[in-house]
């Protein structure tokens, strides 16, 4: 859903314990990255805070967040490329580590030296990695359900759609299985009566521009390799102060994993919401945001 100077009323926003403020607008922003354009929506002021959205998902992910926390921060919801309503570039990289380091340089672009950088999903681990790459310029990481070495869910299937000869069939018959995309996304919440009325046609609009899911195949051709990397290179953030929110009935990313990687770090706070699948931040919104302006009111530590 393209959110173009979209108008939002704090004073409506909910987030108990935070006195309203005026109105601001979510403004939509192009940067140049590698010769193609990269979508991002930017709001509110103060210290910059990155959302980082999950595997087919985009800026639109966090339509329910921005409100809330753009009353403690200036925020800066992106659209990787390949993704939402950025470009497409053909051959485009998209292992982890190319990803982070988009995502460093769109910090450079953007003229960000430092920020809290919020991950959900495979935008977890892709936050991490970027950490890895510069540490000095995250204060605090806040990860949702991140994709993370200790989960097996999707290691399998993963290899089975990167192969040769499933991989193109996936990329041509996907756009025509709208089944297969609800049921899919139904799949990701707890409970489906919790479901926004929005949701699904809002990941759909995106993945109808021609290379959305090539980009997809992109992602999950190094998956396993990826993860290996990721895993190698956790000890060089263990000191970032660190929040990790899960949801128990999460079922693409392993609940059980949240413990494991909440052991890489020493400075973790582990918050788990019962009954909720992967995308927290839509199910149950009003939760969600609360702890993470805890979190985020704290202070760096």
């Amino acid at each position: 859903m393209s959110q173009r100077d979209q108008k939002i009323d704090l004073n409506s926003a909910s987030d108990e314990g935070v006195n309203p403020q005026p109105e601001f607008f979510v403004e939509e922003n192009w940067v140049a990255l590698d010769g193609a354009r990269m979508r991002y929506l930017r709001a509110g002021s103060g210290p910059a805070l990155l959302l980082v959205h999950g595997l087919l998902g985009y800026s639109f992910s966090w339509r329910f967040t921005i409100p809330a926390l753009a009353r403690h921060a200036t925020v800066y919801a992106i659209d990787l490329l390949g993704t939402g309503f950025s470009d497409r570039p053909p051959g485009l990289d998209c292992s982890f580590k190319a990803s982070a380091e988009r995502l460093v340089r769109f910090m450079d672009a953007t003229d960000l030296p430092a920020c809290d950088l919020l991950g959900t999903s495979h935008g977890g681990a892709v936050s991490m990695m970027a950490a890895t790459m510069a540490p000095d310029r995250i204060r605090r990481l806040i990860l949702v359900d991140p994709v993370n070495p200790w989960s097996a869910h999707g290691k399998r299937l993963t290899v089975f759609l990167s192969n040769g000869l499933i991989a193109p069939l996936f990329v041509s018959l996907a756009p025509r299985l709208p089944m297969l995309h609800a049921f899919y996304h139904r799949r990701m919440f707890g409970d489906r009566r919790r479901i926004p009325a929005d949701s699904l046609e809002g990941y759909l609009e995106p993945m109808r521009i021609p290379g959305s899911y090539d980009y997809a195949i992109g992602v999950v051709s190094s998956w396993n390799r990826d993860l290996e990397k990721l895993e190698s290179m956790l000890p060089s953030i263990k000191s970032i102060p660190t929040l990790l929110i899960w949801g128990t009935a999460d079922t693409a990313v392993d609940p059980d994993s949240a413990a494991q990687l909440e052991h890489a770090f020493s400075d973790c706070q582990l918050v788990t919401f019962d009954g909720v699948g992967h995308l927290p931040y839509e199910e149950v919104p009003e939760d969600f945001n609360r702890v993470v302006v805890k979190f985020l009111s704290q202070g760096p530590r």
